[in-house]
């Protein structure tokens, strides 16, 4: 166990010693002419909410699973924030952002170590702010998305290989996705496909990672528990809904009115679709909940995120609407299946994020102006981004499986993995005791042989 750690150790000291050796471009922080402060000030605070995010994403999984995994599933999302953020610096930046490769990727040299990435303006990318705070912005992205994931395995992943999982992801998923949608010179961007804040690259590529991950993994040994915190569900949510204000205005890189236009979408479509969905479960017979409400203003959010800036209120509300009955409905069919989707990735991110997606295609410039064609492209881009990323974490997951194997054993999973994986607790009293000292007995004797 200890030489897969060792291994992670020796990178993280590889990099700091490149680091060391990388020499920064002279004059890379000094005041760029064209930066707009009002640009800068709003950025700045648009890039701290969707940061936030990522912690309100741990309460909001961590409410939801069984007490004996509390920890290790805010630990999931929350540890992403360290991986992802040295992933971006090094060469991650460069994969999504960097000089074109045609039009599929970007070149892994061009802001390696972030080497030329201060407060000097690239009117290529961002126009008005340094393209360092660009760079910000966007790594707030890419920590999110396989934090997404997390929920799909909650209680069933072994930490060391999840880490790997989200490492090979970044690379191989996230960042393709983002230089197709969002660089200037990607592929799906000179089709004319519009995502706004990431209807597609976050919501619909976490959304289907995460459904590879639940087929690749398998059930749970017992997927039946009552959450172990519905109110940390709520304070996730809240904390996601505020910082989506910043995921969604800020996308406009600019303090000017597509900003405000995506801030008031963004809020509308989060508080019709919590309403939404709480009625729509009493009209099937079930009871308002407080886990409806939150789960409904996420989707919402999710919903609204690829045609945020564009939309008129009035059609965010529909879109929200209509998304989140069918991501209810989705819920309700996944709970059918044999597929064990822990916390609805799919069926709220995933179908959210490819139904949003679709109906951009209607509004913006699209089917209701009468133009099929940008409504088919929209459709092609869904086909091609879930294909893709279905079919690369799939292989993400067997080949990580192969160095490291990803599903903890039978004992460590009634155990929990707070303290299987983590040897913390979340205070759940008499529960478990005879689990964990039978743990504990079958580790001191690992230690002897």
């Amino acid at each position: 166990m200890k030489k897969r750690w060792i291994i992670l150790m020796t990178l993280i000291v590889i990099i700091s010693l490149i680091g060391v050796l990388t020499p920064e471009t002279p004059g890379l922080w000094e005041p760029d002419e064209n930066m707009n402060a009002a640009n800068v000030a709003w950025m700045i605070t648009a890039t701290i909410f969707v940061l936030m995010m990522t912690p309100g994403l741990s309460f909001f999984y961590g409410g939801m699973v069984g007490k004996k995994n509390v920890i290790s599933t805010i630990l999931q999302s929350f540890i992403a924030m360290g991986v992802v953020s040295v992933i971006w610096v090094v060469f991650g930046f460069s994969l999504a952002f960097g000089d074109d490769c045609g039009s599929f990727i970007g070149n892994p040299a061009t802001f390696f170590m972030f080497h030329g990435v201060g407060a000097k303006v690239d009117t290529y990318l961002a126009p008005t702010i340094p393209l360092a705070l660009y760079a910000l912005f966007q790594m707030k992205f890419a920590i999110i998305t396989p934090s997404l994931i997390t929920g799909s395995f909650a209680e069933r992943v072994r930490f060391s290989g999840y880490l790997i999982f989200m490492i090979l992801f970044c690379i191989f998923v996230y960042c393709p996705l983002a230089h197709w949608t969002w660089h200037p010179d990607g592929f799906l961007r000179q089709m004319g496909v519009v995502d706004f804040a990431g209807g597609i690259v976050v919501h619909a590529s976490s959304g289907v990672a995460a459904l590879a991950g639940a087929i690749f993994l398998g059930r749970r040994t017992n997927k039946h528990h009552n959450p172990a915190n519905i109110p940390f569900v709520i304070l996730g949510a809240a904390m996601l809904w505020l910082g989506w204000f910043g995921f969604n205005a800020g996308s406009s890189l600019a303090a000017d009115s597509i900003a405000i236009k995506a801030f008031l979408n963004t809020n509308t479509a989060s508080a019709t679709a919590m309403m939404v969905w709480i009625f729509f479960d009493c009209l099937r017979g079930r009871k308002p909940s407080a886990m409806g409400a939150a789960v409904g203003a996420v989707v919402g959010l999710v919903a609204i995120t690829p045609s945020a800036g564009y939309v008129t209120v009035g059609e965010s509300i529909f879109i929200a609407l209509t998304t989140t009955m069918v991501c209810n409905i989705a819920v309700y069919w996944k709970n059918k299946t044999s597929v064990d989707d822990a916390l609805d990735v799919f069926p709220t991110h995933g179908v959210g994020g490819i139904f949003g997606t679709i109906l951009t295609g209607v509004f913006v410039n699209g089917l209701v102006a009468g133009n099929i064609d940008v409504f088919l492209i929209h459709l092609l881009a869904v086909v091609l981004v879930c294909g893709y990323t279905f079919i690369v974490s799939y292989a993400l997951y067997w080949l990580t499986n192969k160095m490291i194997p990803l599903r903890v054993s039978a004992k460590s999973e009634a155990v929990g993995l707070d303290i299987s994986q983590h040897d913390e607790s979340y205070g759940f009293a008499d529960e478990g005791e005879r689990e964990l000292a039978e743990y504990h007995a079958g580790e001191k004797e690992k230690e002897k042989e």
